[in-house]
C-alpha cells in the first residue's frame, strides 16, 4: 500500500500566520515531544512513523512549499512537486504517475490519499491500512473513510451509504451531501451518514486508466510537461462523482479539521505563545505573537489575537472563519518564510520615487546549512553578521565571517554563506526589482562551492 499526502493551499483562514508561502499545516502551535512546539505536518509525519507507514508515503506539494517541508521534515522526504497549483485532481494524477513510472509500483497496488494535516489519533492511520483490503475485496473503484459525526455540523460534507448493506467492514455509498444546514445534518446523522474527511483509496491502475482514457501521458516526466493541460478541478468532481462503485468504512475515534482559528486554538499547546500578557479575566482567549514586541490582552474573552510580520488579527473566535473573505484583496509579499536552510523575516520595505526600493530582512541560517551560490542583476545587498560564525563565498573565494562583519554585494557578484554555528545577519537590499525571481543559482551544495572556490589567504 502507498500513501499520498496532499500539501497545498494557502490556509488564509489562519491569517496572519498563514500565507501563500506558509500554509496552515506548517504553523508550530501544537504540543510536540519534550514540550516543544510542532506543526500539523510534523505531527502527522511522526504518527506515520509510529504506525509504520512513513516509508510508504510521498507528499504531493507545490514548488512554494518545498523549502518549508525540507525545513520541518528533513531532506529525505519523498516529494512530488507540482509545476503549478491547479487543484486536487491534477496533483493526485501527477502523484499516481510518479508511483507508476518512477517508483515502479504495480498497477494492482492500493494507493490511499489523505490531507497532510488531519488532527487524529494514531488509530486513524490503522484504519487507513484497512482501506487496502476493502479495495481489493470489494472490487470497488474507490474506498473512503467516513468519520462518525459527534454533532450536526454544517461545515463538513456527508457520506450516505446504502441501508442494510454492511458487507464485512464496509458499506456501498449511495450519495454525497455537501455542507448541509444543521437541520439537514440532523436528518443525515439519523440515516447513519458519516462525515467526509477527504480520505480515499484506489488501485493505482484505476487512475492510470483515467489518464490514458483522456490521452494524457502516464509517465511522471511527460505528465509534468503537460501539467497545464490537466483540468483544473477537484478530484471529487473529476473522479469521485463519475465512479460507479464506491465503498466506505467508518472511523469512530477523534478527528478534527484545524482549518480555522476557533478549531485550531482548541488544540493549541498553550493559551499564549510568544511575548505578551493575557489577563486572568480574558477567558477562552488565545494570544499568538511572533514579533519581539509585547502584546497585552486585557478583559477580552472568547477571542483570538494573532500577531505576525504579515499583520495583526483580533477576532471573536466564532466569527474568525470569515477572515478569508476579508483579506481576499491582500496581495502583499510574505513577511516571514521558512526555507531549507533556515528562515527570514522582512523588517522593512520602502518604495521611493522612481523605481528604487529598499528591503531589509533578518535572516537565520541553521548550523551546517548554506544559502546557494548565486548572483543578482537588479539589486545590491549589504549583509551585517549579528550572530554566529560562518564561511562566506564571494566571487570564487571563501573567507570566515563573525559578528560585526559587513559584507557588500553588488549586482553580478557571486555569493553564498554557510553557517558553522547558528548564524543570523541583517540583509539590506537596494535596487529596482526586489523579487525572488532575480536570482541565478550557480551551485546549491557547499561541497560544489568548495570545489569551485578557493579559500582566501589571511
Amino acid at each position: 500500500m502507498k500513501l499520498v499526502l496532499l500539501s497545498g493551499g494557502s490556509g488564509k483562514r489562519l491569517w496572519p500566520l498563514s500565507n501563500d508561502a506558509r500554509s496552515k499545516q506548517f504553523l508550530k502551535v501544537l504540543e510536540g515531544k519534550n514540550n516543544d512546539l510542532e506543526s500539523m505536518v510534523q505531527r502527522v509525519w511522526r504518527q506515520l512513523d509510529r504506525v509504520h507507514l512513513q516509508n510508504s508515503a510521498v507528499i504531493a506539494t507545490s514548488k512554494s512549499q518545498v523549502d518549508m517541508i525540507h525545513n520541518q521534515l528533513g531532506y529525505q522526504v519523498p516529494l512530488v512537486i507540482e509545476p503549478s497549483r491547479r487543484d486536487t485532481f491534477p496533483a493526485i494524477a501527477l502523484a499516481a504517475s510518479f508511483l507508476y513510472s518512477v517508483e515502479e509500483v504495480d498497477l494492482e497496488e492500493v494507493v490511499a490519499v489523505l490531507p497532510v494535516d488531519p488532527y487524529v489519533e494514531d488509530r486513524f492511520f490503522d484504519r487507513i491500512k484497512d482501506l487496502e483490503s476493502v479495495v481489493l475485496e470489494s472490487a470497488s473503484d474507490l474506498a473512503l473513510i467516513g468519520v462518525e459525526p459527534t454533532y450536526p455540523s454544517s461545515k463538513y460534507g456527508y457520506i450516505v451509504s446504502k441501508k442494510g448493506e454492511l458487507v464485512l467492514d464496509y458499506q456501498h455509498v449511495r450519495r454525497f451531501t455537501e455542507k448541509p444546514d444543521e437541520l439537514q445534518a440532523k436528518e443525515l446523522i439519523g440515516q447513519g451518514a458519516l462525515w467526509n474527511c477527504g480520505v480515499f483509496a484506489f488501485r493505482l491502475g484505476y487512475l492510470i486508466s483515467i489518464l490514458e482514457a483522456n490521452n494524457f501521458p502516464v509517465t511522471y516526466d511527460q505528465l509534468k510537461l503537460r501539467y497545464e493541460e490537466l483540468p483544473k478541478i477537484s478530484f471529487d468532481y473529476e473522479v469521485v462523482e463519475k465512479a460507479k462503485n464506491i465503498t466506505v468504512i467508518s472511523y469512530d475515534g477523534y478527528w478534527k479539521d484545524l482549518g480555522t482559528w476557533n478549531t485550531l486554538t482548541e488544540e493549541m499547546a498553550s493559551e499564549q505563545i510568544g511575548n505578551g500578557i493575557l489577563s486572568n479575566d480574558s477567558v477562552n482567549t488565545h494570544l499568538i505573537n511572533e514579533l519581539d514586541i509585547p502584546v497585552t490582552v486585557l478583559g477580552i474573552s472568547n477571542a483570538v489575537v494573532a500577531v505576525s510580520p504579515d499583520g495583526i488579527l483580533v477576532a471573536d473566535k466564532e466569527k474568525s472563519p470569515a477572515i478569508k473573505e476579508l483579506i481576499e484583496s491582500f496581495d502583499d509579499r510574505p513577511m516571514y518564510e521558512e526555507r531549507r536552510w533556515g528562515w527570514y523575516r522582512v523588517l522593512d520595505h520602502v518604495k521611493y520615487k522612481g523605481d528604487q526600493e529598499v528591503l531589509t530582512k533578518r535572516i537565520g541560517v541553521k548550523a551546517g546549512r548554506n544559502l546557494s551560490y548565486q548572483k543578482h542583476f537588479y539589486r545590491s545587498e549589504v549583509w551585517t553578521i549579528i550572530k554566529g560564525e560562518g564561511e562566506f563565498a564571494f566571487n570564487d573565494e571563501i573567507c570566515k565571517v563573525k559578528p560585526g562583519d559587513v559584507l557588500k554585494i553588488d549586482p553580478g557578484d557571486r555569493h553564498a554563506i554557510k553557517a558553522i554555528t547558528d548564524l543570523e545577519f541583517i540583509e539590506v537590499q537596494k535596487g529596482t526589482e526586489l523579487v525572488e525571481e532575480d536570482i541565478v543559482r550557480i551551485f546549491m551544495t557547499w561541497e560544489e562551492i568548495e570545489q569551485n572556490c578557493k579559500f582566501a589567504k589571511i
